[in-house]
């Protein structure tokens, strides 16, 4: 792992419950020349140990929802059954309202596409970005797996985009994120990552109705990238959404927030390769600050805008506790949303 810099100041406190962040290892680095099946399997039992009780007794995933498979029909339940789930053919045959249960499904699909570009190989924290995206992934696949459900990936790496195929069980598991482990680091600049292309190709292919996680940094250059502007990525990502749960994971560093008080830098965009001398005067990093600000709040609102749920994670926090409260929040908001549906529409 990299070392980690003294802790950013403007950096939220951590939760005086927290556990220590977990990390990645690095095959091949510091870790008492363990290679990548020891950080696996210790990626494996911090998922385990520390967010499976959030799906025991229940199929859920990080995201709950009902099924797509109509049961049966029963006598509605004032406040308490939505309204939406209204059997109507057997209320006017009864005369008595009735609503039909949904069958929860099975065996599910879980497609993520992983973003390993690289602006992801920078971190100034606990970690680099690309093990938090490894670490989101591991989260989700082995929470997945174990109740059966099938898992495939599109990995983003350079100008090349990877496709893993969809399979059930933990060999299938490690063999995926074996191979996010051992994807090249510092590749030579190609351009702008494709993100938006990626998640159109991600939409575009007719499988089952599924969740759909998205990890990036969702970092934009030119005009998308404007705070006003349609991310190039927003457009596929509505069309994704409006077929599957999808579920944005956005990774970020502090140091892409907020810049450090040293003088005179030398800034290099991993992607374009672009290096500029900069001297950080107190203006210039109020700006940046700003315009980070501007940045990531532009981000939330087009993800809002395209119906996906939104995770952040940072590489100064502890993320496993993130993806928990996360959880936790979502799932009573669902349901408070299923017993409330009234309130739910602002009524």
């Amino acid at each position: 792992m990299t070392a980690a810099t003294p802790q950013d100041p403007a950096a939220p406190p951590p939760h005086p419950h927290h556990h220590p962040p977990e990390q990645v290892e690095r095959p091949g680095g510091t870790g008492g020349g363990h290679g990548p099946e020891h950080a696996l399997r210790r990626l494996e039992l911090t998922v385990v140990r520390r967010l499976d009780g959030l799906l025991q007794g229940r199929h859920q995933g990080l995201l709950p929802g009902p099924g797509s498979e109509p049961g049966d029909s029963r006598m509605y339940v004032p406040g308490e059954d939505d309204v939406r789930r209204m059997d109507w053919a057997v209320t006017a045959r009864t005369q008595v309202p009735h609503v039909r249960d949904l069958i929860a499904d099975r065996e599910l699909e879980t497609w993520v596409l992983a973003d390993l570009s690289p602006s992801m190989d920078f971190g100034t924290a606990d970690m680099e970005k690309r093990d938090l995206v490894i670490a989101a992934v591991g989260a989700l696949g082995f929470l997945t797996t174990r109740i059966g459900d099938r898992f495939g990936a599109y990995v983003i790496q350079g100008d090349q985009v990877h496709h893993m195929s969809a399979r059930t069980g933990r060999p299938a598991m490690y063999a995926l994120l074996s191979a996010l482990l051992d994807t090249p680091r510092g590749l030579p600049p190609g351009g702008p990552t494709r993100l938006g292309e990626v998640i159109q190709t991600l939409a575009a292919a007719r499988r089952r109705r599924g969740l759909r996680v998205v990890v990036s940094d969702f970092l934009e250059l030119g005009p998308g990238g404007e705070p006003d502007a349609e991310r190039t990525w927003e457009r596929p990502m509505r069309r994704l959404a409006a077929r599957h749960q999808v579920l944005a994971v956005e990774v970020v560093d502090p140091r892409e927030l907020e810049l450090p008080d040293v003088g005179l830098i030398n800034l290099t965009d991993p992607e374009t390769g672009h290096t500029r001398h900069i001297h950080l005067t107190p203006k210039i990093r109020r700006a940046y600050a700003d315009a980070a600000a501007r940045q990531r709040e532009a981000n939330r609102v087009a993800l809002r805008r395209c119906g996906a749920a939104h995770l952040v994670l940072r590489t100064d926090r502890d993320w496993v506790y993130d993806i928990a409260q996360y959880t936790l929040r979502h799932r009573r908001t669902a349901h408070l949303a299923a017993r409330h549906p009234t309130r739910r529409a602002g009524t």
